[in-house]
């Protein structure tokens, strides 16, 4: 069986307390310390508690309760820290939404949480306003712009609102602090449930890792291009950055030498990314123009990662680099793998974090757990757990059972030792660059376009991305149309990382009796396409 003796102790009892007591317990220890580097702005812990108690006044003042919903769009910068803990400490729940979305896909997360506010960007107000026609009740706006001469802006409310945040009873345990959207295994979109506890949890469970060498440290630096919308730059990077007080360097849109520049600069020590930048590391020739001996380990997340690649980054940089495995429903991290070579796995995501159980099941019922080295569906489950998904019963029985298992959608196998090799995936949905892409949704909108009679989405490999979205497409009768066309219609109504990269014209799409599509049939035709390897 599967079910294997943990390699990390466990950590219980976990603290039970809201997230925002991170930063609060920060500007106490720390208020002079520098929290956020942004461009030339500089915040102390004391600023950014200062300022989200403020924030959370003034939210309070405009009816803002407990259980309530405020939608968050903004890319990073101090202020979605500052809005990010000033929603928590009203009460209320952060809905994070993805700063490259459209106008379609913001509206449905607006909608299907019901968000009463909308915390906006300046440079993303266009976009929020265009989503406006599409929303069933348009929540207000505040917007974030660089100062606050406008009073219903997000720097002319807190500078008119009291010091003193409001005090709300939280029940860490149950009470909801962040509902990120995730497609799960299947669809579009949904809420995912993630109490306080769930997120304060994970953050113990991913720093607290005695002994290894790239356990988190107080005086690292960390620099933050990964999305704090997205779960891994939230629970990752910004709340354990927080908890511990270290320095969190900003970086908006990436651009490689600015990235390099930063790393120099700022002396950055610990560095979480995902496999598309190491791919650009490892073949980029200016890295050996940049003094890069702060860093001392590099932790990848959000797709997989070949030992090839892993190695030869290694080689390039000159420090490990290790891969961790989550998911938006489990806060994110299940697993790490071990930094010094005697333990560690290359190619491997690692053991579980302390206190997580994992298993290996059959494809077909899922309850049969299978042998050591057999491939099968993985399950998780532990303190970070999702609760559930938003007003969606039947896709959290779906993905949850009855005692707590949190079925992954992705295809795995455990070594003797409790490690982890994620081998594919049995859900339908498409990884580039670790974010989520549902096939069926590019499907409907590529079915709207008079020239396709019908139409499968699939992912392809792609070295750099992970995976790319590659439709196959039946022209309507008569229809002439070609792959650009077609791409650049997806890609105007859709965020950039779900637009679809390749077209194929084929005849039929494969289906079986009842109507759905055999998407196996096309992966495994392309599969046979590329070859051996």
């Amino acid at each position: 069986m599967t079910s294997l003796r943990p390699v990390r102790s466990s950590l219980r009892p976990y603290s039970v307390h809201p997230v925002q007591q991170y930063l609060v317990d920060a500007a106490e220890k720390w208020p002079l310390k520098i929290a956020v580097i942004d461009g030339q702005r500089r915040f102390t812990f004391g600023d950014l508690n200062a300022h989200s108690d403020r924030l959370a006044a003034a939210l309070a003042d405009t009816g803002v309760k407990k259980g309530d919903r405020i939608g968050l769009l903004a890319p990073n910068c101090a202020e979605f820290e500052i809005a990010f803990f000033g929603v928590l400490k009203t009460g209320a729940t952060v809905t994070t939404i993805n700063s490259g979305y459209r106008e379609r896909e913001i509206a449905h997360q607006l909608n299907n949480s019901r968000a009463s506010i909308l915390i906006v960007h300046d440079s993303l107000v266009e976009m929020a306003d265009a989503a406006k026609p599409l929303l069933n009740d348009v929540p207000e706006l505040i917007v974030i712009r660089s100062d606050g001469a406008d009073p219903e802006s997000f720097w002319g409310r807190i500078a008119a609102a009291p010091a003193e945040a409001p005090y709300v009873e939280i029940d860490p345990i149950n009470d909801l602090a962040v509902l990120p959207y995730s497609s799960g295994t299947t669809g579009l979109s949904k809420g995912v449930m993630l109490t306080h506890y769930n997120l304060t949890s994970n953050v113990e469970q991913f720093l607290k890792r005695p002994g290894e060498f790239a356990e988190p440290r107080p005086d690292d630096v960390v620099l933050v291009h990964l999305p704090l919308f997205h779960i891994y730059g939230m629970n990752v990077l910004m709340n354990p950055c927080i908890a511990i007080g270290n320095a969190q360097v900003m970086m908006g849109r990436f651009d490689m030498d600015e990235f390099l520049g930063l790393l120099d600069e700022h002396r950055v020590s610990v560095l979480y990314t995902a496999p598309p930048v190491l791919v650009g590391l490892s073949q980029y020739p200016g890295v050996k123009d940049h003094d890069l001996s702060a860093l001392r380990c590099m932790m990848i997340g959000a797709a997989p990662l070949s030992a090839e690649l892993q190695n030869r980054v290694k080689e390039v940089i000159g420090v490990p680099a290790i891969q961790g495995y989550g998911m938006t429903e489990t806060s994110p991290v299940t697993n790490l793998d071990l930094v010094d070579p005697e333990r560690g796995r290359p190619g491997s995501v690692g053991p579980a974090t302390a206190d997580t159980e994992q298993k290996i099941v059959d494809l077909d019922a899922g309850t049969k757990e299978l042998a050591v080295g057999e491939e099968g569906e993985l399950l998780m489950r532990g303190p970070q757990v999702m609760k559930g998904y938003f007003d969606d019963p039947e896709a959290t029985a779906e993905t949850l059972t009855e005692d707590g298992w949190l079925h992954t959608g992705d295809i795995a196998r455990m070594d003797e030792n409790g490690f982890v090799w994620i081998v594919d995936r049995k859900k339908e949905l498409i990884k580039y660059s670790g974010f989520q892409v549902p096939p069926a949704e590019l499907e409907g909108l590529l079915l709207e376009h008079d020239g396709v009679a019908d139409c499968a989405v699939i992912a392809k490999p792609d070295p750099r991305s992970g995976e790319i979205p590659k439709a196959f497409v039946v022209r309507t009768a008569g229809s002439s149309v070609e792959g650009p066309e077609l791409m650049q219609f997806v890609a105007d109504q859709v965020a950039t990382f779900k637009q679809v990269r390749e077209v194929e014209f084929i005849d039929a799409i494969p289906k079986n009796p009842s109507g759905k599509i055999l998407r196996r049939v096309l992966v495994e035709g392309e599969r046979a396409k590329a070859g051996p390897g």
